[in-house]
């Protein structure tokens, strides 16, 4: 799908966030009658929303978070680092993490340029109505590449002063409030991680035979299956899964090599695998188990490791 299907397809999700009660967001904001000037010190809400962008782009998850409110923030940080970059890209509908550059058109307004090797996409950020604690600001994305303008996605985004500091309040009409979303986050992230843990184990199994077929043994741990730092690949880093497998931890779970019987020479020799949640309830449920027999099981275990009498998946 090219860069202009994306930005069309995500627009709604741009706005897929629950809502707060308005009253209760702005209770101690009230607004004035008259727009006042829009401020262009560097803490103003433009700059703000400048920043939130470029941070979006480049999937910084440290200076993102500097502008999310007190309670968003919490809950920002709670979330899994997949989970995180998820809600940045809503920012800037881009799947891949990018390099941000910023200009200005004849106004002086900032346009947010976010470049990743499958395209790039222009954020133009429009003039600021703020009223007192409030500021809406329009912004139009665009593909790059879309010069007339004609698919491009139009929403104005909310700002709040917190602290004397301009923080994301709003998508369009929508108010963000992470912590009513963290349920949602976290019950897709550990499906998603789930099947992740299942393909793993099942890497996993390849590259050890694999490994036994080449060197006529088990290996000793995972981390023999890892890539090669330096030079060919070897019996101590045999370059068959990634760097993150080779480590044990991958996607949210952890994953565990044991040998069974007393050596590790021949076919004789058997292992099993496990994969666990790194975090029980917000990275995975379900615990797996690939028995000596090469039968894959899972069952929930509350974030314990699993054994050979869990059901057999299918």
């Amino acid at each position: 799908m090219n860069l202009q299907k994306r930005i069309l397809a995500a627009g709604a999700l741009l706005l897929a966030a629950s809502l707060l009660p308005l009253a209760d967001s702005l209770s101690a904001q009230e607004s004035t009658s008259n727009p006042a000037a829009e401020p262009t010190a560097l803490n103003g809400p433009t700059a703000a929303l400048r920043d939130v962008l470029t941070a979006a782009c480049s999937q910084s998850q440290t200076d993102f978070e500097r502008f999310l409110t007190v309670r968003n923030r919490e809950s920002f940080t709670r979330m899994t680092p997949a989970a995180r970059v998820a809600f940045m890209k809503r920012f800037v509908l881009l799947n891949e993490p990018g390099k941000p550059s910023v200009t200005a058109n004849p106004s002086g307004r900032p346009i947010v340029r976010c470049d990743t090797p499958a395209g790039a996409a222009e954020i133009q950020i429009g003039g600021a109505d703020t009223r007192d604690n409030v500021s809406f600001l329009p912004v139009k994305l665009r593909d790059a590449t879309d010069t007339t303008g004609a698919d491009a996605i139009q929403v104005n985004m909310g700002l709040v002063r917190e602290n004397g500091q301009w923080k994301i309040l709003s998508l369009g009409l929508v108010l963000l409030d992470l912590p009513s979303l963290e349920f949602e986050w976290d019950s897709a992230e550990a499906d998603k991680n789930e099947q992740a843990a299942i393909d793993s184990l099942k890497d996993i199994a390849e590259a050890i035979e694999r490994y036994r077929r080449k060197y006529l043994r088990l290996p000793d741990a995972l981390s023999n299956l890892g890539p090669s730092l330096h030079g060919p690949a070897s019996a101590e880093s045999a370059g068959l899964v990634d760097s993150d497998l080779s480590t044990g931890m991958k996607d949210g779970y952890s994953f565990r090599y044991v040998i069974v019987g007393a050596g590790t020479l021949g076919a004789p020799a058997k292992y099993a695998l496990a994969a666990t949640p790194i975090i029980y309830g917000r990275t995975g449920h379900r615990s797996f188990f690939r028995d000596d027999a090469g039968a894959l099981r899972g069952a929930d275990h509350k974030g314990a490791v699993g054994s050979a009498d869990d059901p057999k998946l299918p």
